[in-house]
């Protein structure tokens, strides 16, 4: 596995990178098992809740209209967090967003930074920028610190270590934190994390976090996590810079009513996260002296402006399309070559990188409809697949050989003459690579070229002597005219 981030643009296509993957026998077992156990608890949470699918569609009902009015909301949220003593930025996309935390954190003296787990400043790749301008960061939550000290790279949304088991974990801190008698429970493994960071959390001035929502109704930001951690980072830094997508304002503080029993359950499997943080400005004497928002775009008010991929806003980030994916429960997250991985990675990867890169990714779903299932704002992603395969197809040159199979194949079906003569030249040309098995079924286990891609995991039928249309009219003929 390659140590440098995560990038879209540079990353093996996913039929590639899946196939790489596949043969990981220890990853496939610890994402299955981690996504099974995940699966499970949230399976009792949300059984409990008679009013589970009203929640749902009380969800997407709020994230819509968000995404209706997103300008006015943002406006409100800027006005708010500023009266209370914040300070907030625009960036138009990633190098923006990462010019400013840099610039805000040199402007603070920071050499160090301590960071709340944020999937948006993996999106942006800010921890090599900030490691290129002198400043060290330190990942708190102990899934990205485990990601962090392994060199490695995060495979889900929620557990971004998911696809480590506890021996290779006890291995990384052994080596990473020079502990070479650490045990192997998880106590002793939460006890090494812990002395490792409460040194950063006491010492260091200034954190960079995310946002799970920003209330535009108090320009207050809300981090929920399972550790205190984040709290840590929150309260105890003299600078605070929060960086978040424009997607993730609400209007009202009462709007975290539903999105806090939506989340959780859907995440983790828990009734309530352990600790929800609301931080709003600036306040004398009690957390940061300097408060900075980064609202951040980086195509998204592109996507927005899609009226079938804009549902792709409405996300929340919870991560169960993924632990419902069986595409995703066999490959892991690594094989998207993207930070956002799993279904809801296929459909927001390809737009923010306005349909330039990550074309594979709409086609690394079966189209199962697990996904929308579980999702707890109702995002149609098998819908948005689709919408997005058919984009990747209209910007597919005319000399792609995919696209000229297909041009070729609706020509054929346009016309009885055509296909007739296709079915016969298939006929003689598929003789040489059929094998009879024991009926006399023929079977076609290898094709050349582009089209060896069915026959690598698959047999293919033969076909047959005689088409149902050419026995019918053998049929119609021997009685004297046609049954129609």
């Amino acid at each position: 596995m390659s140590l440098q981030p995560l990038d879209p643009r540079t990353a093996e296509i996913f039929p590639m990178a899946a196939r790489h993957l596949l043969g990981d026998t220890q990853l496939r077992k610890n994402v299955r098992h981690a996504t099974d156990v995940i699966q499970n608890k949230r399976r009792i949470v949300v059984d409990e809740m008679p009013d589970w699918q009203e929640l749902r569609e009380s969800g997407k009902r709020l994230r819509e209209h968000t995404m209706q009015h997103l300008r006015e909301y943002l406006e409100q949220f800027e006005r708010n967090c500023t009266a209370a003593g914040g300070v907030v930025h625009w960036a138009r996309d990633a190098a923006e967003a990462r010019q400013i935390v840099v610039s805000l954190a040199k402007s603070a003296g920071a050499k160090e930074v301590i960071k709340i787990k944020s999937m948006t400043t993996e999106e942006i790749q800010l921890n090599p920028a900030l490691a290129a301008a002198g400043i060290r960061p330190y990942e708190t939550d102990l899934a990205e610190l485990i990601i962090q000290l392994g060199h490695d790279q995060p495979s889900h949304i929620v557990v971004p270590a998911l696809h480590k088991n506890r021996q290779q974990i006890r291995e990384i801190f052994r080596r990473e934190m020079n502990l070479p008698d650490l045990g192997p429970s998880p106590q002793d493994l939460a006890d090494a994390a812990r002395l490792f960071l409460r040194e950063k959390f006491l010492t260091v001035p200034t954190a960079v976090s995310g946002a799970n929502f920003l209330i535009a109704e108090t320009g207050g930001v809300c981090v929920v996590e399972s550790e205190g951690n984040g709290r840590m980072c929150l309260t105890l830094p003299d600078t605070l810079i929060t960086i978040a997508g424009i997607d993730k304002v609400i209007p009202r503080y009462e709007d975290l009513g539903v999105l806090l029993q939506l989340l959780p359950r859907s995440a983790t499997g828990e009734r309530m996260n352990p600790y929800n943080s609301i931080w709003t400005g600036v306040h004398p004497g009690d957390g940061p002296k300097a408060f900075h928002v980064i609202l951040m775009d980086n195509a998204r008010t592109s996507i927005l402006a899609d009226a079938e991929g804009r549902q792709t806003l409405n996300c929340i980030r919870c991560g169960a399309c993924q632990n419902a994916c069986p595409v995703y429960r066999q490959t892991g997250g690594h094989a998207y070559g993207s930070v956002y991985a799993g279904p809801i990675g296929a459909i927001l990867t390809p737009q923010l990188m306005q349909m330039e890169h990550a074309q594979s990714l709409p086609y690394a779903s079966s189209l199962c409809g697990a996904c929308y299932e579980v999702c707890p704002v109702k995002i149609n992603i098998p819908e948005v697949l689709i919408h997005l395969r058919n984009k990747v197809v209209k910007e597919k040159s005319w000399a792609d050989p995919e696209a000229i199979a297909l041009k070729t194949v609706a020509s054929i079906f346009r016309s009885e003459r055509r296909f007739r003569a296709a079915q016969r030249l298939g006929r003689i040309a598929e003789r040489p690579l059929v094998r009879k098995d024991g009926q006399g079924d023929g079977w076609i286990s290898w094709l050349p070229g582009l089209l060896g891609g069915w026959t690598q995991v698959r047999d293919l039928q033969s076909m047959p002597k005689e088409s149902f249309r050419e026995w019918w009219e053998k049929r119609a003929e021997t009685k004297g005219g046609s049954d129609v």
